[in-house]
Protein backbone atom coordinates (compact mmCIF):
# COMPACT_ATOMS: atom_id res chain seq x y z
CA UNK A 1 0.00 0.00 0.00
CA UNK A 2 1.44 3.37 -0.99
CA UNK A 3 1.57 6.22 1.53
CA UNK A 4 -1.04 8.98 1.32
CA UNK A 5 -0.47 12.34 -0.33
CA UNK A 6 -0.59 15.05 2.34
CA UNK A 7 -0.98 18.74 1.60
CA UNK A 8 -0.68 21.47 4.25
CA UNK A 9 -1.06 25.16 3.44
CA UNK A 10 -1.06 28.15 5.76
CA UNK A 11 -2.85 31.26 4.51
CA UNK A 12 -3.05 34.77 5.92
CA UNK A 13 -6.60 36.03 6.31
CA UNK A 14 -7.59 39.45 5.11
CA UNK A 15 -8.02 41.85 8.02
CA UNK A 16 -11.30 41.35 9.85
CA UNK A 17 -12.36 38.31 7.79
CA UNK A 18 -12.16 35.51 10.38
CA UNK A 19 -15.93 35.42 10.96
CA UNK A 20 -16.56 35.33 7.22
CA UNK A 21 -14.03 32.48 6.88
CA UNK A 22 -15.80 30.58 9.67
CA UNK A 23 -19.04 30.97 7.71
CA UNK A 24 -17.45 29.94 4.39
CA UNK A 25 -15.68 26.74 5.44
CA UNK A 26 -18.64 24.54 6.50
CA UNK A 27 -20.19 24.98 3.03
CA UNK A 28 -16.85 24.15 1.43
CA UNK A 29 -16.57 21.00 3.55
CA UNK A 30 -20.09 19.92 2.54
CA UNK A 31 -19.24 20.54 -1.13
CA UNK A 32 -16.01 18.55 -0.85
CA UNK A 33 -17.72 15.69 0.95
CA UNK A 34 -20.32 15.44 -1.81
CA UNK A 35 -17.84 15.87 -4.67
CA UNK A 36 -14.74 13.99 -3.59
CA UNK A 37 -15.37 10.50 -2.22
CA UNK A 38 -11.67 9.57 -2.37
CA UNK A 39 -10.45 12.40 -0.12
CA UNK A 40 -9.48 10.94 3.28
CA UNK A 41 -9.44 14.13 5.37
CA UNK A 42 -9.86 17.89 4.94
CA UNK A 43 -9.42 20.09 8.01
CA UNK A 44 -8.97 23.83 8.42
CA UNK A 45 -7.56 25.36 11.59
CA UNK A 46 -7.25 28.98 12.71
CA UNK A 47 -4.35 30.26 14.79
CA UNK A 48 -4.81 31.88 18.18
CA UNK A 49 -4.38 35.40 16.77
CA UNK A 50 -7.16 34.75 14.26
CA UNK A 51 -5.11 36.00 11.31
CA UNK A 52 -4.00 32.71 9.73
CA UNK A 53 -5.68 29.47 8.73
CA UNK A 54 -3.99 26.17 8.00
CA UNK A 55 -5.59 23.59 5.73
CA UNK A 56 -4.55 19.96 6.16
CA UNK A 57 -5.62 17.57 3.40
CA UNK A 58 -4.96 13.83 3.24
CA UNK A 59 -5.46 12.19 -0.14
CA UNK A 60 -4.96 8.53 -1.06
CA UNK A 61 -2.61 9.62 -3.88
CA UNK A 62 -1.53 12.58 -6.01
CA UNK A 63 -4.32 11.93 -8.54
CA UNK A 64 -6.85 12.66 -5.80
CA UNK A 65 -5.09 15.96 -5.06
CA UNK A 66 -5.13 16.87 -8.76
CA UNK A 67 -8.86 16.16 -8.91
CA UNK A 68 -9.42 18.19 -5.74
CA UNK A 69 -7.63 21.22 -7.20
CA UNK A 70 -9.83 21.11 -10.28
CA UNK A 71 -13.05 20.53 -8.33
CA UNK A 72 -12.51 23.41 -5.89
CA UNK A 73 -10.86 25.85 -8.32
CA UNK A 74 -13.76 28.32 -8.46
CA UNK A 75 -14.29 28.18 -4.70
CA UNK A 76 -10.58 28.77 -4.09
CA UNK A 77 -10.61 31.83 -6.33
CA UNK A 78 -13.65 33.09 -4.46
CA UNK A 79 -11.92 32.52 -1.10
CA UNK A 80 -8.92 34.58 -2.22
CA UNK A 81 -11.26 37.33 -3.39
CA UNK A 82 -13.20 37.37 -0.12
CA UNK A 83 -11.27 36.10 2.92
CA UNK A 84 -7.74 34.92 2.10
CA UNK A 85 -4.94 37.40 1.62
CA UNK A 86 -1.93 35.23 0.76
CA UNK A 87 -0.47 31.75 0.99
CA UNK A 88 2.36 31.86 3.51
CA UNK A 89 3.58 28.26 3.58
CA UNK A 90 2.94 25.03 1.70
CA UNK A 91 4.09 21.55 2.67
CA UNK A 92 3.63 18.51 0.45
CA UNK A 93 4.32 14.97 1.63
CA UNK A 94 4.34 12.54 -1.26
CA UNK A 95 5.28 12.88 -4.92
CA UNK A 96 3.41 15.78 -6.55
CA UNK A 97 2.67 15.67 -10.24
CA UNK A 98 3.79 18.39 -12.63
CA UNK A 99 0.20 19.69 -12.71
CA UNK A 100 0.11 19.99 -8.91
CA UNK A 101 3.43 21.84 -8.83
CA UNK A 102 2.32 24.24 -11.54
CA UNK A 103 -0.97 24.97 -9.75
CA UNK A 104 0.84 25.57 -6.46
CA UNK A 105 3.35 27.90 -8.11
CA UNK A 106 0.47 29.86 -9.61
CA UNK A 107 -1.36 30.00 -6.28
CA UNK A 108 1.55 30.80 -4.00
CA UNK A 109 4.19 32.30 -6.25
CA UNK A 110 7.78 31.26 -6.68
CA UNK A 111 8.19 30.20 -3.04
CA UNK A 112 6.59 26.84 -3.85
CA UNK A 113 8.32 24.03 -5.65
CA UNK A 114 11.61 23.87 -3.79
CA UNK A 115 12.01 21.11 -1.25
CA UNK A 116 9.53 18.27 -1.17
CA UNK A 117 9.33 15.44 1.31
CA UNK A 118 8.76 12.22 -0.60
CA UNK A 119 7.86 10.03 2.35
CA UNK A 120 5.34 10.47 5.09
CA UNK A 121 6.81 12.44 8.03
CA UNK A 122 8.21 10.37 10.89
CA UNK A 123 7.01 12.86 13.49
CA UNK A 124 3.91 14.94 13.64
CA UNK A 125 4.59 18.51 14.65
CA UNK A 126 1.67 20.32 16.22
CA UNK A 127 0.34 23.34 14.38
CA UNK A 128 0.42 25.33 17.61
CA UNK A 129 -2.73 26.36 19.36
CA UNK A 130 -5.27 26.34 16.61
CA UNK A 131 -9.01 25.92 16.62
CA UNK A 132 -10.74 23.67 14.11
CA UNK A 133 -13.00 25.57 11.69
CA UNK A 134 -14.17 22.82 9.37
CA UNK A 135 -13.58 19.13 9.03
CA UNK A 136 -14.17 16.23 6.68
CA UNK A 137 -12.96 12.94 8.12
Amino acid sequence: MSPPFIFIATNRLKAGQLDRERQRVPGLVEFIEASEPRLIAFNEYVNEAGDEVTVVQVHPDAASMEAHMEIVRERALQAYAETLDATLRVQVFGQPTAAILEALRTQAGNGVGGQRQRRAPRRVHPLGRRALIGRLA
